[in-house]
Formats: structure tokens, sequence, C-alpha cells
């Protein structure tokens, strides 16, 4: 019997409990997962990461946006690939632009891409979390998060 996604919804005040809620996912993760963040420039992609990174055991003040770097590779309790696609061209150049192919071979890493919705229809392998953010300025943030729940209920990659 194939499992549905399931979809959480949160709102986040203040770039503190978008951390804390990128902190907890983070916390969830046990390598080879893909989470594909869209929202709009300043809705706090980067801060969301930051707290992945964090529950991963790496510094967060060492994790900027990869916008001119494309990927940067942080070594914690698991190895993380930030990708940032935002100036890139939509579709498979994007993702050969950042040798996308060659980052998931290794399935034991978790990778996060920034402005996912670049990748266009680019095949990933199953193993996607969907992490959408809506909101800009001092408005609070609008947190969607699409994933796979085991039997147990525990968060899993999508599969």
């Amino acid at each position: 019997m194939a499992q549905e996604p399931s979809t959480d919804q949160w709102i986040s005040n203040n770039p503190t409990e978008t951390f804390d809620l990128g902190n907890r996912v983070g916390q969830h993760l046990i390598g080879g997962e893909i989470l594909l963040l869209t929202g709009p420039l300043g809705a706090g992609k980067t801060i969301f990461v930051k707290g992945i990174t964090s529950a991963l055991g790496i510094d967060p003040e060492e994790v900027t946006s990869p916008s001119f770097t494309l990927v940067n590779p942080y070594e914690g309790r698991l190895l993380l690939y930030h990708i940032d696609l935002y100036r890139l061209d939509e579709g498979a150049s994007a993702a050969h632009a950042v040798d996308l192919d060659e980052l998931l071979a290794n399935e034991s890493a978790v990778i996060v891409i920034e402005w996912a919705e670049r990748l266009g229809g680019y095949p990933l392998p199953s193993n996607v979390w969907r992490i959408a953010i809506s909101g800009d300025g001092e408005d609070p943030r609008k947190i969607t998060l699409e994933f796979m729940k085991d039997e147990g209920g525990r968060m899993k990659a999508e599969g």
C-alpha cells in the first residue's frame, strides 16, 4: 500500500522561529534526503538551512547562501551540500551547473537546494522533502513541509 505524503504547516513570526523549525527538521535527518526549498527572496530559506546545519553539529555562523559559489559543503553529523540555484537558468542546465548528479551519488549526504523551482522537471530520486516558505518583509512566514511518515509517525523522505 503506497503512503501518501504528509503536509505540515507552521507560522514563523521571526527569524528565530524559522531557525528553530529548521533545527527540528535537521534532527530527523539520517542522510540521503533531498530538501527542496522554495520561496521569495528574503523569505528565510538560508535561516532555515542554518537551523538544519545546527542540528547536524555545524556552526550556523559558517553557513552562508551559496549564491555565487553555487554549492557549499558542510561536514557535521552528516555531510550536507547547500545549493543555491538563484543565479541559474531553469531546467537541466541548473542541475548540471552544480554537478547535481555527482552530489546525488553520495547517498549518505543531505542535499538542500534553495530556489529548487529552477530545477523544473529535472528527475530526482524519491527521497525528496518539499519546503515552501511564503511571506516577506516583517510579515510572518508560512512554512509548508511535505514529506512521508513511516508507520510509527516519524518523518522520513518520500519514497
